[in-house]
């Protein structure tokens, strides 16, 4: 029953009596038993005695006597023809005539007063027995008036200063936690202030909790602000967190308190509370109550009719006092019906189910209530299908029921049944029955597989019932059980009605006469509320407008994106506001509108739907999870599953069982239980079962869960044994760590979890024991808070498993709570041996809690004999091992050991830990290893096998000693006593220790190391055992033959005579024919196909599939995109080449090389030439001739280019013919392939260059290199200390002719250095380098300085500079004069001289030197003494130097005789 009920049944006038309290209407029920001996014997005029007058002076209201409203509808002749169903407009109140308040505080104070007068003493009773009559009405007054005075104050609180006094809830007083032993009661209280008056609502576990729907196990009472919950005789399921929340329009504010219900499997001590049951000290009367003869776990068959009773003590008997029986199904109250029928003796309770149906399966529970408590005892009825009429077919569906009930529509819902008859149930066949007849209907002409289905054409005002059949190919199911009667009518009127009477006469609907026909407006709200494959559902809201008259309505249909609109009820109009539309197209998509009608007219539609495709929008739910069985009993298991992952409105699950390796299934439960844990019972003991769980929704049954494993029906486990070893890992202030030893017996089950107790031991005297752990911890260690600072301690620790809680152990030493401050680390923790062989075992631990002042770095595992002392400690490794595991060998056989491990940090070594128990040095009898295996399809998989397997013994796989929870990489594999560990995709992650550890034995274990070498060893089997080969000696590879033909081939290693192979192209089998051509030979292993070219419908890929035997073998090429392309090209080249070489062709394309002088040689080869054949070479379509002879006996055409340059860039093209053909072949020396040319050119240029060389200069210093041949194009850079040298007017770089050199004018100390010549050729390029520094330098500087030296003087001397002829032949009597330049720094002196001897200036010799630069020789008058040699001589310091000239005098007359 859900916390909160709906509106209707919370105002119903039926609602006081059905819904109130259980222990209220309880008291009120025997109050009224009570009294009714005093009224017998009252007689009718004493009861009439109380006039008007009377009640007014009580302050009571008279109420008129009302009469008995009748709802008969009759004729005029008074004959009946149907009920008169009124228009109800009164108010909610007016139905139970006080207001929610005033009601409950109503209830409350009669409950109040009818316990007081209950449980009175004997004087009390013998007294309300006497009391008048009068009395009596005056203490009713008196609460009546009471309740209005609280009412009226309340009110007026509420509205005083309203705004000021309004705040959120507040928690003055919080819950407190607590521990309580089973089957005690505990309750939880709290203080909450706030305005308005918070509504405040109890949760367990987040789930709110309702007294009703659990009467008697919880109590909820709120008073002045104080709040508080009571839990009855809890166990162990009230162990949870309770929530209390408050909450009012300014707020909500929570508070959480922990109920822990512990289980006691021992003798109670002093300082346990013993069971104690809840009195009733305000009664003054202590019920105890005891339940015997109880029915036990029931199994009947449909049809049939079973009884369940038990006998009930109550103490002490009071004859007038009878306690409350209930029975429960489900947690579900059952009230008297056909069906079930309940009988109470006094000291019997019996439930009797007539004609039992697969409803009444469930778990049924009897609580017998007194004012102390209540007692309850369970057991679950089994209710198994009757024998079908006919073989195989499937069993009857079950809670049928009828929701969403109209005037002329109702939906009818109901379960699957567990049984199919074993084929597929097809569907279901819904029939209809009006109540008061027998004739039953079939609604549906196809059955359905959904498990809801609209019914339509129903008669307004008639009551109806409903069954469902189910169908397979076999036949049909006997019919369910009907369903409750529903009436045709609308919801508003059967709510004001209440519960339909179950009458099929006609209902009457009387309504106002309207005033003025209204045509009704729009309907609201239109929606599409279910969509199956066979039916849409359609609702919405009346008119807002629809007159005084009652409407009806027509539905409309259009398929999306049309506007052609269909209306559906032609014939009649629908009167409820919800319709079903039958006969659409699966898949197609639909909107749908509606309109109103009534007398006036039809109205406007509605809005219409969204587009609806039809179809089923609910999946059959997904197969449930894991399913694990538990012993439970000797004959029953409980079963627990996982949730179906994808479930929409799940209805339950299904379990079957079958006994382990038959296959032979049967229902566990005919009735889908909800949760994921179910008990069945039935089961014979020692008989081992399977288990299989589907899950169910209204859209079908889902697949099988995967069979869990199987599990021998035996007794219940036991709790397990007390731990022991309590020792303390760290220890501060207030708080001390923990542990403990695993107990010897853990009871059959896992532990799953530990409790500790501590207690302060003061003065040697220990105290009480307190809880430091309210919930369970899984690991054994625990850190124990709050303790006090310096104070003795005693622990004890109990372990849990499903059986319970165990006896704690016995009380640990006394330990001191100060806090540790050693530099070492604390001791390890939680030993473990495992692996136990005659020679070795393998140590584990866990890290010491206490690290130390730095973190622990390493292990030591120290070892000795049992027996031996202390003092024979001794270390197994010297080396600090930084695993928390060790393989320690070299043991011993038959010898008994104990071990213990010390950890260390950087400030040494700590504590050991406590040292293990004795261990045995042997190998167990069928003691097995692990073993690696690699089956026949390749699957690699670690084994272990187990020989002393228990029921409850698991197989717990490891990596590195760390569980194995990822089941990404392995899957594990139980059967039996067998257990494998198989890898999913080997690689290196794998690589590590791989364990085996089973659970509940004597240790059985077992590792296995995997390395990379084993690995890659068993990865090689696994692909040889997984794909058998043919060996190949050479992959599928294609080759191109002459003419282009294209050749696929492969060779085998070996091939039997029964070997065969197929050729497949792109998925089809290719065979022999014009296209391909196929080899095989089978004595060379070689496999062949020849095509003779390729098109473009063979690009794809190209597989030969080889068999010989079970071997087989296959060798794909994929031939697509360029790769295909490619060999297209070179097949075609190849067809064009053979084709090209049946004439003149070249041998060798046209080519360059580059000599060592530069000059450029194009080249080529050609072939298959005769006498007749000839070459023509052209340069960019021009020809050119070519000054040479071909020589047909080496084949050889060049053509040569010297000093070559950009003119000679172009595209040259040699052809060479006869009558066979021709051939030609192109060079492209434009661009980059000039400039490749040219950068070979450049190459070669560079490498004939010579060392540089320096030379001094009269200007500087000189660096030079020669080449043999300069090309303008040549780009070289100069360098000085490996940079760069940016030239100026000092330093300059140039070429004469093939010489390049650097100029350095005036060198200076900064440059001396290295010098370099870089050549650039377009790739690493060349240097040539020179050190100026040194002697070299020296050297050339002092060179340098001597011929600057020598230009200077060379440029200073005396000099003549010209202006003097060498003879000069002159006339007597003339004059004569010569003039000559003369430079010189300083200025020269000048001497003239004639036949060797100084001349002097006079008047005849007029000698002149002027502004130091011009020399004037002057012969006044000329006479043949003049004539003779004549020189000029300047002279300075740099030198000296003269000018000669001759001066030869003629007479006329002479002359002119001479001549003659």
């Amino acid at each position: 029953m859900s916390g909160s009920l709906p509106f209707y049944q919370k105002h119903h006038r039926h609602y006081d009596r059905s819904y109130r309290g259980r222990e209220t209407a309880s008291t009120i029920s025997q109050y009224q038993q009570s009294a009714s001996s005093y009224s017998a014997h009252r007689s009718s005029s004493a009861r009439g005695a109380i006039t008007s007058a009377s009640v007014d002076e009580l302050g009571l209201s008279p109420q008129p006597k009302r009469t008995k409203p009748s709802y008969l509808a009759v004729d005029k002749e008074n004959q009946i023809i149907g009920y008169v169903v009124p228009i109800f407009r009164g108010s909610q109140e007016f139905a139970s005539g006080l207001s929610d308040t005033e009601e409950a505080r109503a209830k409350e104070t009669a409950g109040y007063l009818a316990r007081r007068d209950l449980f009175t003493s004997g004087m009390e009773m013998e007294r309300v027995e006497h009391k008048s009559h009068r009395a009596v009405m005056r203490e009713s007054a008196e609460r009546i008036s009471l309740t209005k005075r609280i009412h009226e104050n309340e009110e007026y609180h509420k509205l005083l200063n309203k705004d000021s006094l309004m705040h959120p809830p507040e928690f003055v007083i919080k819950p407190r936690s607590h521990t309580v032993w089973e089957k005690q009661c505990v309750r939880l209280h709290c203080t909450i202030t706030g305005w308005p008056e918070p509504r405040v609502v109890w949760y367990k576990n987040n789930v709110s909790i309702d007294p009703m729907a659990q009467p008697g196990k919880y109590k909820i009472i709120s008073s002045y602000n104080v709040h508080s919950l009571e839990i009855n005789r809890c166990d162990f399921d009230d162990t949870a967190q309770y929530r209390v929340s408050a909450m009012n329009s300014n707020g909500e504010l929570s508070a959480y308190a922990s109920v822990v219900v512990k289980r006691f499997k021992g003798e109670v001590d002093e300082f346990l509370p013993a069971p104690r049951l809840l009195p009733c000290l305000e009664y003054g009367v202590t019920f105890e109550t005891h339940i015997v003869e109880k029915f036990d776990v029931s199994f009947g068959r449909e049809g049939e009719t079973l009884s369940l009773g038990c006998s009930v003590i109550i103490y002490p008997s009071l004859q007038r006092y009878q306690p409350e029986i209930e029975w429960y199904r489900d947690d579900k109250l059952l009230e008297p019906s056909k069906w079930v029928q309940m009988h109470w003796s006094g000291d019997r309770a019996t439930l009797t189910l007539n004609h039992l149906n697969k409803e009444d399966e469930g778990l049924y529970t009897l609580r017998v209530i007194t004012k102390s408590g209540y007692e309850t005892h369970s057991a679950y009825v089994f209710v198994r299908d009757t024998d079908a009429e006919v073989a195989g077919a499937p069993g009857a569906p079950l809670d049928v029921f009828s929701q969403e009930a109209n005037k002329d529509y109702v939906i009818v819902t109901w379960k699957q049944p567990a049984v199919d008859g074993g084929s597929a149930i097809l569907g279901y066949f819904v029939d209809r029955c009006e109540v008061g007849t027998t004739h039953w209907i079939q609604c549906n002409d196809t059955p359905i597989k959904f498990a809801r289905f609209p019914v339509t054409g129903l008669i307004e005002g008639r009551s109806y019932i409903f069954r469902v059949r189910a169908v397979n190919k076999c036949g049909m199911s006997h019919p369910s059980r009907v369903s409750e009667p529903v009436a045709a009518m609308d919801p508003a009127d059967r709510a004001r009605k209440g519960a339909s009477a179950p009458w099929t006469g006609q209902i009457i609907v009387t309504e106002e006469e309207p005033v003025e026909g209204v045509v009704p407006g729009k309907p609201r709200d239109l929606m599409v509320t279910e969509a199956t494959k066979n039916y849409v559902v359609l609702s919405w809201q009346p008119p807002g407008e629809k007159g005084h008259e009652g409407v009806m309505y027509y539905v409309e249909k259009c398929v999306s994106g049309t506007d052609s609109w269909q209306r559906v009820n032609t014939d009649i109009p629908v009167k409820s506001p919800r319709f079903a539309l039958f006969d659409l197209s699966e898949g197609k998509s639909y909107c749908f509108r509606v309109r109103c009608c009534n007398s006036a007219g039809v109205g406007e539609p509605s809005e219409p739907t969204e587009a609806t495709v039809v179809g089923d929008k609910l999946d059959i739910p997904s197969a449930p999870g894991r399913v694990v069985p538990t012993r439970n009993t000797d004959t029953s298991v409980v079963v627990s599953w996982e949730a179906s992952r994808e479930a929409k409105e799940l209805v339950g699950y299904y379990i079957e069982c079958s006994l382990a390796g038959k296959n032979a299934w049967e229902p566990c439960n005919n009735k889908p239980v909800k949760g994921t844990r179910f008990i069945c019972h039935g089961l014979t003991t020692g008989e081992k079962y399977v288990f299989r769980v589907r899950a169910v929704n209204a859209a079908g049954i889902s697949d099988f869960s995967q069979e869990s494993e199987a599990i021998e029906v035996k007794a219940a486990i036991a709790s397990p044994a007390p731990p022991f070893g309590i020792s303390v890992l760290e220890c501060v202030r207030d708080s001390m760590v923990l542990a403990w030893k695993q107990p010897t017996f853990v009871g059959g089950a896992d532990i799953t979890g530990y409790f500790v107790d501590y207690r302060e031991v003061i003065g040697g005297v220990p105290g009480k024991w307190h809880e430091a752990n309210i919930k369970s911890v899984s690991e054994r260690a625990y850190r124990v808070s709050e303790l006090k600072e310096n104070m003795l301690y005693q622990f004890q620790v109990r372990a849990a498993n499903m059986a319970g809680v165990g006896i704690p152990s016995r009380p640990s030493e006394v330990f001191k709570c100060e806090e540790w401050t050693i530099a070492v680390p604390g001791p390890p923790h939680d030993l473990q041996l495992q692996e136990v062989r005659k020679d070795s075992l393998l140590l584990l631990w866990k890290p010491p809690v206490y690290q130390g002042r730095d973190q622990v770095n390493g292990y030591y595992v120290d070892i000795k004999e049992a027996e031996a002392p202390f003092e024979c400690w001794r270390g197994v490794n010297e080396k600090a091992t930084s695993k928390t595991y060790m393989k320690i060998k070299d043991l011993k056989e038959g010898v008994e050991y104990v071990f213990r491990v010390r950890a260390q940090n950087k400030a040494g070594v700590g504590k050991a830990s406590e040292p293990t128990e004795p261990v045995l040095a042997e190998t167990k009898p069928g003691t097995a290893e692990l073993v690696v295996n690699v089956d026949d399809d390749g699957v690699i998989s670690l084994n272990f096998e187990c020989a002393n397997l228990t029921a409850d013994s698991k197989f717990i796989w490891s990596k590195n000693y760390e569980e194995i929870k990822d089941d990404k990489r392995l899957t594990m594999e139980t059967k039996g006593n067998k257990s494998k560990a198989i890898f999913n995709t080997p690689s290196e992650d794998d690589l590590g220790i791989y364990s085996c550890l089973v659970t509940h034995t004597d240790g059985a274990s077992a590792s296995y190391t995997l390395t990379e070498e084993g690995l890659k060893e068993l990865l090689k089997t696994s692909h040889d055992h997984k794909f058998p080969i043919i060996p190949l000696k050479s992959e599928l590879a294609v080759e191109l033959l002459e003419k282009g033909r294209v050749r696929f081939w492969l060779q085998a290693e070996k091939m039997s005579a029964n070997g065969k192979a197929e050729y497949v192209f792109n998925d089809n089998i290719i065979s022999q024919g014009d296209k391909y051509k196929m080899n095989f030979d089978r004595n060379t292993g070689i496999i062949e196909m020849f095509m003779e070219s390729l098109g473009k419908e063979d690009e794809g890929t190209f597989t030969f599939q080889l068999q010989d035997g079970k071997a087989t073998n296959q060798s794909s090429l994929v031939l697509i995109g360029d790769v295909f392309k490619q060999l297209q090209k070179e097949s075609e080249f190849q067809r064009k080449e053979w084709h090209r070489k049946q004439g003149p062709h070249f041998v060798e394309y046209l080519g360059y090389e580059v000599t060592p002088q530069c000059t450029v040689r194009l080249k080529c080869k050609v072939g298959n030439m005769k006498k007749e054949s000839v070459a023509l070479w052209y340069k960019d379509g021009r020809e050119i001739k070519a000054n040479e002879k071909l020589d047909f006996s080496e084949g050889v055409l060049t053509l040569e280019i010297a000093q070559i340059s950009k003119k000679d860039a172009g595209v040259y093209e040699v052809v060479v013919k006869d009558d066979r053909g021709q051939d030609k072949s192109t060079l492209n020396l434009t661009d980059q392939g000039f400039r490749d040319l040219m950068n070979q050119v450049f190459s070669v240029i560079a490498n004939s260059s010579t060392p540089l060389k320096i030379q001094s200069t009269e200007e500087g210093v000189r660096l030079y290199t020669f080449v043999s041949y300069y090309n303008d194009e040549l780009l070289v850079t100069w360098h000085h200390k490996d940079a760069a040298i940016a030239f100026t007017d000092r330093i300059k770089s140039g070429v004469v002719g093939e010489q390049l050199w650097l100029q350095i004018s005036e060198p200076t100390e900064k440059d001396k250095g290295k010098y370099a010549i870089e050549f650039f050729d377009g790739k690493g390029g060349l240097k040539r380098t020179v050190e100026l520094s040194g002697q070299a330098y020296d050297d050339a500087y002092a060179e340098f300085q001597r011929l600057k030296a020598a230009a200077i003087a060379e440029r200073n001397r005396a000099r003549v500079a010209g202006g003097l002829p060498d003879v000069v032949t002159i006339q007597e009597g003339k004059a004569l004069n010569l003039t000559c330049n003369i430079s010189g720094d300083p200025v020269p002196e000048v001497t003239w001289l004639k036949n060797d001897r100084e001349l002097v200036s006079d008047d005849h010799f007029i000698l002149k030197f002027a502004s130091g630069k011009f020399a004037s020789f002057t012969i006044t008058t000329v006479n043949t003494n003049d004539s003779g040699k004549y020189s000029i001589l300047v002279k300075n310091k740099y030198g000296t130097e003269s000018g000669d000239f001759t001066v030869s005098v003629f007479i006329p007359d002479e002359e002119l005789g001479k001549k003659k």
